[in-house]
Order: structure tokens, then C-alpha cells, then sequence
């Protein structure tokens, strides 16, 4: 059995569900009953058929609604493995570093053809860092205090998943002095992400070897998977930019939070309207069952 589920960023008809339902018919899926999560906001629709067609009927269907589509078996996963920036928090925090150093548009430019996929990450990382190069230590805790911020949803979905057992790990190819702390506020067991060189209490220009980049993301969850002996149909990772792609497609539902389009492409599902919440009625928690 498979479960569609309908999660709106406002409002969720029951005509919407209608017209999902509808959709699945002309497809040759025969609904089997639906299941509000959340009234007017988030509903199940369960069907037999071939999931890939089911979400190719209903993805983009209805207008403010995303859509998630896997098995009613182990819909609550046991594992948590979640990006960090423009994921967890709302802004990339490398951009904004520059931005104290008056260099954050150019920064940003090749911040963005990174999560694109358009160049290679680490050899991107490099080549922003050296422009922080001199940049006073205390910018690092300065710009946290003014600039990060935690992404709506995301602690309710860490302490939830918590609550009920699952493990949760954030990796970032950012940097240690914001994930640590990122971690913290949300509720994390662990982060995994790089540290900046620092001397006589300025930066470097230079990020320790070696880089927590793509294949760092795949083995923390393979790693964190085996440590607490969850397979990996168990596990939900998220992220938005192509260094996470192997991550999402590792796991057993890999979601693109708010993402590009080649990291939309690779994922099982995309959040495009609704916040971290999405992924609490995904796993069929309503409100009611939200840690606060």
C-alpha cells in the first residue's frame, strides 16, 4: 500500500483532494480511502498502484500543496540526516561572512553555481574562503548573533523525530562555528561539517582538510545509519543544493527543501510551499503530536 500526501502552505480543500483523487483515476489508479493528518491542511490518499506514476499524476497538481509520495510501511523513519544552510537555517552562512568583508556578492555568485551543480563544491569552497582571508574571529560569532536564523519547522521536527526514537545528524559543507551551534538550538545529536583555520584570531583563507562535501554527506549517513543499526529505508535526509543529491538519493526518502532544479530531479519528493513542518505530517504526525 502507498500513501500520496497532500500538504498545503495554507489551505487544503476538500475539493483539492477531489481533484487529486480525480487525477489518479485518469491515470489508472484507483483511490483507496483518504485520511486527514491535519484538517485543511494536510491528507493522505492511499492506492495499490505504481507510485511513480501516482506522483507524476499529482506533482504540481494543485497550486500552494506538496506532495509526498512512498510506502505506508515505515513512514516514520528512525533517522534524521539534514543540510544546514538554506535548509535548517534561511541563509547560507559563507555569503554572509563575506558580506562583512564587503565581498558577498561575489561570494554569493559562486555560492549559488555550487548548489546548482554547475561547478565543483569543494574546489567552490576553496575559492570563497581565501576571499575571508584576514576576517577577525569575532565576525564568526557576530555574524551568527545577527544573521542566522532557524528555519520554521525544523525544531519541531527534530525534537518530534527525538521524542519518538530517531536519531538526527546535521551535516553541512559550512562551517563548524554555526553548524555546532545550529545543532544545539534544534535539538541535534551530532553535527558533522568543516572547520576554518584560524591564526592569531584571524581567518586564514584555508578550511581543513579534507572537505565534508558530497560524498562526506553520504558516508555520515551511512555511517550514523550502521551506528544505530537503522537501515537505510529508515532514514529521511534533506537538503537543497547538489552536494546533497547522493545524500537524498541514499536515502529511503530523500527530500529537496525549497531546492534547485537538478536537486528537485534527484530527490523523492520536494517541499517547495510549506516549511520543515511538511515533514512531520509526511511522516503522519499532526499538530497534536508535535514536541513543542
Amino acid at each position: 500500500m502507498f500513501i500520496a500526501t497532500l500538504i498545503a502552505a495554507r489551505r487544503l480543500s476538500s475539493g483539492d483532494i477531489s481533484t487529486a483523487e480525480d487525477a489518479l483515476r485518469e491515470h489508472g489508479i484507483e483511490p483507496m480511502g483518504r485520511s486527514w493528518i491535519e484538517a485543511d491542511v494536510a491528507c493522505d490518499i492511499l492506492f495499490s498502484a505504481d507510485p511513480v506514476l501516482a506522483k507524476a499524476a499529482l506533482e504540481g497538481l494543485i497550486p500552494g500543496v506538496d506532495l509526498v509520495v512512498q510506502g505506508e510501511a515505515g513512514r516514520r523513519k528512525r533517522l534524521l540526516v539534514a543540510d544546514m544552510d538554506s535548509t535548517m537555517i534561511t541563509v547560507e552562512c559563507i555569503d554572509e561572512l563575506a558580506d562583512y568583508a564587503g565581498r558577498k556578492a561575489e561570494v554569493a555568485e559562486v555560492t549559488e553555481r555550487a548548489m546548482r551543480g554547475e561547478i565543483d563544491f569543494e574546489a567552490a569552497l576553496r575559492e570563497r574562503v581565501i576571499l575571508l582571508k584576514g576576517l577577525e574571529e569575532a565576525v564568526l560569532d557576530r555574524c551568527h548573533a545577527e544573521r542566522v536564523r532557524i528555519t520554521p519547522g525544523a525544531r519541531a521536527l527534530v525534537r518530534t523525530m527525538r521524542r519518538e526514537g530517531a536519531y538526527c545528524l546535521l551535516v553541512s559543507g559550512g562551517f563548524s562555528r554555526f553548524a555546532d551551534q545550529v545543532a544545539s538550538a534544534i535539538g541535534f545529536n551530532l553535527a558533522a561539517s568543516n572547520r576554518l583555520l584560524i591564526e592569531e584570531g584571524r581567518l586564514t583563507g584555508l578550511v581543513e582538510e579534507p572537505i565534508l562535501a558530497s560524498e562526506g554527506k553520504v558516508e555520515a549517513l551511512v555511517n550514523a545509519a550502521a551506528q544505530q543499526q537503522v537501515d537505510l529505508a529508515d532514514c529521511l535526509a534533506i537538503g537543497d543544493g547538489a552536494n546533497d543529491i547522493p545524500m537524498l538519493q541514499a536515502a529511503g526518502l530523500g527530500i529537496a527543501y525549497h531546492a534547485k532544479p537538478k536537486v528537485a530531479a534527484g530527490a523523492d519528493a520536494r517541499i517547495e510551499h510549506g516549511d520543515l513542518s511538511a515533514l512531520l505530517f509526511a511522516q503522519g504526525y499532526s499538530r497534536d503530536d508535535w514536541e513543542a
